[in-house]
């Protein structure tokens, strides 16, 4: 049993004591302290929180003690059922609710689930906000409402709410996609994105969808990380089926990736790319991408005249950034595209019809299209640690090691080469060391995290 307790929120598996899984006992602590929160945030009682879920199998459990927690707190709840991360987002804003949580635990297996915690904007806590929910957890300082003050549940669907969200954002092109004629398919790994994403493609006036794994059972077909290794019967049925671009989405449908139309990989990170050189042919502005995402994005910025900024990874760390910089289009490697003239949260629907604008306008088939990109390769690896020791001084000496390269440590170490950069980050949940390295073939981005991997385990 497990349970990760994040200033990004709360995840676990399913069972056990409480403590040491996502127990109903915990679900109740933490709905209640995000709930106390809330109320202090907003300065009043009366608090009206929306709840979307997933569809995994404990998502029904999930759902209502949180929902009868958040009543039992005095909260009025819109539940939205079944509904992406993205459409859980827009339904705060919608509703003009004081927060929101989405119960998923995004690519993780099924015996997992999480509760992600939103502000009133929509969007996910600052670490400040994470760590003062925590330290109201940890000491159980909530109060539950007695019998005439308890909240209200009302339930609304707003899938197609966010569908026409996408429609009305004025450079998705709905003529230019009917009029290419496009055949699209979709691997939705058994959850929302079964329901979300092929309503959007009919809304767009596709007629030819082929739904792979859509049905919403929460029985994942595929381990749902949407990477390579993990979708090679998809790439199959897309290259089978004729088609002329495959998507595929994780369970809370935040991250979009894309298969070309002979089964080959358009390749996760160039999904922010990809959508970033359309915006940018329309309109001129900043990007901003994790420090973990391909150097690509600031070769496609950097073509247009404007500026690229690194953030520290994360989607929270990405949005700040992005506002810091008045960014046009943002968001992470890993296929999350956050387009603020939306909203500020990773939407793979917003992605894909963008990127069907895209591929309408340019005239090239998938592959194609990939191609008109600079090659860029990432090697992701770890280095396992004993608990005791101090991984911030290895960072240190790494960054004095490479003191001549250009060096961010806003979040870790990154060093930037000529032609390279590797990144090394502590994770916060294990005793371990990421280091992810981009270079222009996948045998130099691989030789050069092993390079920095034997360098490391000579200092430990």
């Amino acid at each position: 049993m497990t349970l990760i307790k994040s200033i990004s929120g709360i995840r676990g598996t399913i069972g056990g004591k409480p403590g040491e899984g996502l127990s109903p006992l915990d679900l109740v602590k933490f709905t209640a302290s995000y709930a106390t929160w809330a109320k202090q945030s907003a300065a009043k009682e009366k608090l009206k929180i929306v709840v979307g879920r997933d569809a995994r199998i404990s998502g029904e459990m999930v759902s209502s003690i949180v929902v009868s927690t958040l009543v039992g707190m005095g909260c009025d709840v819109i539940n939205i059922g079944l509904a992406t991360t993205p459409t859980t987002e827009i339904a705060v804003t919608g509703e003009n609710a004081d927060g929101g949580i989405i119960l998923t635990a995004s690519h993780n297996p099924k015996q997992w689930n999480a509760l992600k915690l939103l502000n009133n904007k929509g969007e996910f806590l600052n670490a400040l906000e994470g760590e003062t929910i925590l330290k109201i957890a940890d000491a159980e300082d909530f109060n539950f409402s007695e019998v005439d003050d308890l909240g209200k549940v009302s339930e609304k669907d707003y899938t197609d709410i966010h569908v026409q969200h996408v429609l009305n954002l004025d450079l998705v092109d709905i003529e230019a996609i009917k009029n290419a004629g496009f055949s699209v398919a979709i691997d939705a790994v058994n959850s929302v994105g079964g329901i979300a994403m092929p309503a959007l493609f009919k809304a767009l006036n596709i007629k030819n969808i082929v739904e792979i794994n859509c049905e919403p059972t929460g029985h994942f077909a595929h381990i749902p990380e949407p990477l390579p290794e993990n979708l090679v019967e998809t790439s199959e049925i897309i290259r089978n089926s004729k088609v002329d671009v495959g998507f595929v989405v994780d369970p809370d449908v935040d991250r979009l990736a894309i298969i070309n139309e002979d089964g080959t990989m358009f390749n996760e990170e160039y999904t922010l790319v990809a959508v970033a050189d359309y915006i940018l042919s329309q309109t001129p502005g900043n990007t901003v991408s994790n420090l973990s995402s391909s150097r690509a994005l600031r070769v496609i910025t950097e073509k247009y005249g404007q500026s690229y900024t690194a953030s520290a990874v994360g989607e929270v760390n990405v949005v700040a950034k992005m506002k810091a910089t008045n960014a046009v289009i943002g968001g992470e490697g890993n296929g999350g595209i956050i387009y603020p003239s939306s909203h500020s949260g990773r939407d793979s629907l917003v992605g894909a019809a963008l990127f069907l604008t895209h591929l309408a306008k340019s005239g090239l088939k998938c592959s194609e299209l990939r191609k008109t990109y600079p090659d860029y390769f990432i090697s992701k690896n770890k280095i396992e640690l004993i608990p005791d020791i101090d991984v911030d001084a290895i960072l240190v000496k790494i960054k004095e090691k490479y003191s001549t390269e250009k060096i961010t440590d806003i979040d870790g170490v990154k060093i930037d080469f000529e032609n390279s950069w590797v990144h090394l980050r502590k994770s916060n949940t294990e005793a371990i060391i990421r280091i992810y390295a981009e270079a222009g073939s996948m045998e130099n981005a691989d030789n050069l995290a092993e390079s920095i991997i034997e360098q490391i385990k000579t200092l430990i």
